[in-house]
């Protein structure tokens, strides 16, 4: 047998105990930046409303501990779950939208039905169904059935249809749209021809002009009020443009460096942004902490994507690199919607900003994840294929 060669970045670690446990890996890049975001997103919140910034705390807390047990699963453990925890996906997507769920369980926000009262808080179902087609992909694509054609090639897209199609009933376009990025990072990851992807790329930005027409009512206005903002016309100011309006201002009043406390919170109470806690908490942190904050914000964020492409970098392991690769797209991809739609740049959606944004199933959702790359990093295994892997 010919020998095989360490894989970029990949610099070894100390392995202790019998487990063969690689307790300083690359994962800990991963951690301490959900640790610094979390931080950052309780401060900001409590900027706001101090109450919920305590609840923050104990969602953080939860996250955390589902992080631990995230850790614990071996590499087989993790590809024979897989398809269960899509498939529990999927009926909890299903569960939101069948009418007779009583209100207790099921509570429609806005038109939407997209929570299940959990008790504590509310779980929005598609969080984990994010997580658990990321799963389902790596399993698939690490021995996939030759992705180099076309059929191959849209099989991935085949199973993340049924999760897409669900949330786009709740209706959820924003979060839906989510789903995409991964697949298109695993597949290029697992080895799929740039010319296939550059080619579906493309199409979808010819195409998508054309589904203008068949947006929502409200969708189509957040579209028209992105565009009459970058021509000058506010003419949407006052209604379906009045969000990312005020969110430009607290934007713009934290200048370079922000604002006292108490003045930021005083710029923030008197704006009047819908939401400041959860979607638009980007828009208190650039108020507070000025250009700075937003900055910083960034940095972490792509600390948090990096390190866990540098998880993927230092793996020999297809199925760990995959993950790793899905993951730190998700979270790449949503910072950069959720700053993009503060500052003005893409149309408002409910996209949170990961670990900062107010909310109990994305806080819990993104430290499992968290978990689930640390647990990778945790135990490099000698032969994936040997361990039992199934599709």
């Amino acid at each position: 047998m010919s020998a095989v060669s360490p894989p970029l970045g990949y610099t070894g670690g100390r392995t202790l105990g019998s487990g063969g446990l690689v307790w300083m890996n690359t994962g800990w890049i991963v951690v301490v930046a959900a640790a610094l975001l979390t931080l950052l997103g309780s401060f900001s919140i409590a900027i706001t409303e101090p109450a919920l910034a305590k609840k923050q705390l104990m969602f953080a807390v939860l996250g955390i501990i589902a992080a631990a047990v995230a850790c614990v699963p071996s590499h087989k453990l993790l590809s024979k779950s897989a398809w269960y925890l899509y498939g529990i996906s999927a009926i909890l997507l299903l569960l939101v939208l069948v009418p007779g769920t009583p209100e207790w369980l099921v509570r429609p926000k806005n038109g939407a039905r997209r929570w299940l009262n959990v008790g504590l808080f509310e779980f929005q179902p598609s969080e984990i169904a994010k997580l658990a087609l990321v799963l389902v992909l790596a399993n698939w694509l690490r021995r996939p059935p030759s992705i180099s054609k076309w059929r191959g090639f849209f099989a991935p897209f085949a199973i993340a249809m049924p999760l897409i199609l669900l949330i786009l009933v709740e209706p959820d376009l924003g979060t839906a749209m989510l789903f995409i990025p991964p697949v298109l990072a695993m597949l290029l990851v697992a080895g799929a021809r740039k010319r296939h992807l550059a080619t579906l790329i493309l199409g979808v930005m010819l195409i998508a002009p054309i589904t203008y027409p068949i947006l929502r009512p409200h969708q189509r206005e957040r579209v028209d009020a992105l565009f009459a903002q970058f021509r000058g016309d506010d003419r949407y100011a006052r209604d379906i443009g009045f969000q990312a309006d005020r969110a430009m201002t607290l934007v713009g009043a934290g200048g370079f460096s922000g604002n006292d406390h108490d003045h930021a919170q005083a710029l923030v109470k008197n704006n009047h942004l819908p939401e400041e806690h959860n979607d638009m908490i980007f828009a208190v942190i650039c108020c507070r902490w000025g250009f700075l904050g937003g900055l910083v914000t960034w940095c972490l964020g792509l600390m948090y994507a990096g390190g866990a492409a540098i998880c993927a970098l230092s793996t020999r392991d297809p199925f760990s690199r995959l993950i790793a690769t899905g993951i730190a797209a998700i979270v790449f991809t949503q910072i950069a919607i959720n700053t993009g739609m503060t500052l003005g740049v893409f149309p408002v959606t409910g996209i949170t900003l990961p670990f900062v944004s107010y909310g109990g199933s994305s806080m819990v959702a993104g430290w499992l994840a968290t978990g689930i790359i640390f647990g990778l990093g945790l135990r490099k295994p000698r032969n994936f294929e040997s361990l039992g892997g199934v599709r």
